[in-house]
């Protein structure tokens, strides 16, 4: 079978998958790299660039290595090679957590229960719950959504189209590591800059897709096309903000402004400033949206695949 429809099969099947299973509760891969990524740190941690990069290589390369060996085992077999594209594209992807975490905080807010959607926002988010009202939540909800559909399931697509079952777990590791160790604490403002700038470059191409079809797919295309022109620049993330500001546009409503980090408090730009305030109808809304942007991605990872396929063939 040719490697295209391989990909094809086998990323629609682990998004069926995700969509049905969800996220395992124990056992997750992307928990087992964690774990295997924290015991590299604690052998290799020190208050250096050069640390850090070698931490990232050891860690991503590893997963890289390990997908390229399996995808080398399986090769002879066209029904095992559908089935680990699949594996693989189900354990990396997350669309279905997303979205049932958004809409755990939703209901919450529905029901007046302000306390509950705080204690669940950590679960979506890194944002201070306790520095946010009810429309402060719903804001931060449809922020996440728009980013995590980049980083939790386009990205992951991006990759798997060029690069296979490699290409699928290389950029997970990436984007996993960049949560652990790519945020500017004191302990990994040196020891984590490799991982979080290569978690901008792995993440630059999904993000731009991201933006496209959320404009292709939103209620706003000239919207969101406008907001992603004018805003995206202004975001401090080179990655986010093109994401953010297309959804904003495409929805139709204001997202950035303040917010807090463990008591830190950031004043970002606001993106689509002509847009209304986020309301909790919104986050069914983004749902709604993330669940067409990431299939229009399949789509798009499976038309690229074959049209390089057939340019080469």
């Amino acid at each position: 079978m040719r490697a295209d429809r391989v990909f094809a099969y086998g990323a629609a099947a682990g998004l069926i998958g995700d969509l049905l299973l969800g996220d395992p509760r124990r056992g997750h891969p992307v928990a087992a790299f964690g774990r295997a990524a924290g015991a590299v740190e604690r052998v290799l941690w020190r208050d250096h660039r050069g640390w850090g990069a070698l931490h990232t290589a050891v860690c991503v390369g590893g997963a890289v290595g390990l997908g390229a060996v399996a995808q080398y085992v399986v090769r002879p077999s066209r029904t095992a090679s559908v089935a680990l594209t699949a594996a693989a594209t189900w354990a990396v992807v997350g669309g279905t957590s997303l979205a049932r975490e958004a809409r755990v905080i939703g209901r919450a807010l529905e029901a007046g229960d302000v306390e509950a959607a705080r204690e669940r926002l950590p679960h979506l988010c890194g944002r201070d719950p306790q520095a946010l009202d009810a429309d402060g939540i719903a804001r931060a909800v449809v922020e996440s959504v728009a980013e995590n559909t980049s980083d939790a399931v386009v990205g992951a697509l991006v990759w798997g189209a060029a690069g296979g079952v490699p290409g699928l777990l290389g950029f997970r590791a990436v984007n996993t590591l960049d949560a652990m160790v790519g945020h500017k604490s004191p302990r990994y403002r040196r020891f984590g800059w490799a991982s979080a700038r290569l978690d901008d470059l792995a993440g630059w191409p999904g993000a731009r897709l991201t933006a496209v079809l959320a404009a292709l797919a939103g209620d706003s295309p000239r919207g969101a096309v406008r907001a992603w022109r004018e805003d995206a620049d202004r975001h401090p993330s080179p990655n986010a903000g093109p994401v953010e500001a297309s959804f904003a546009g495409a929805l139709g409503v204001r997202l950035g402004g303040t917010l807090s980090y463990a008591g830190r408090v950031e004043h970002r730009p606001v993106l689509h400033q002509e847009g209304r305030a986020v309301a909790l109808h919104d986050i069914e809304r983004a749902v709604r949206l993330s669940r067409r942007v990431c299939l229009l991605a399949l789509g798009a990872g499976v038309a690229a695949r074959a049209f390089v396929k057939g340019r080469t063939a």
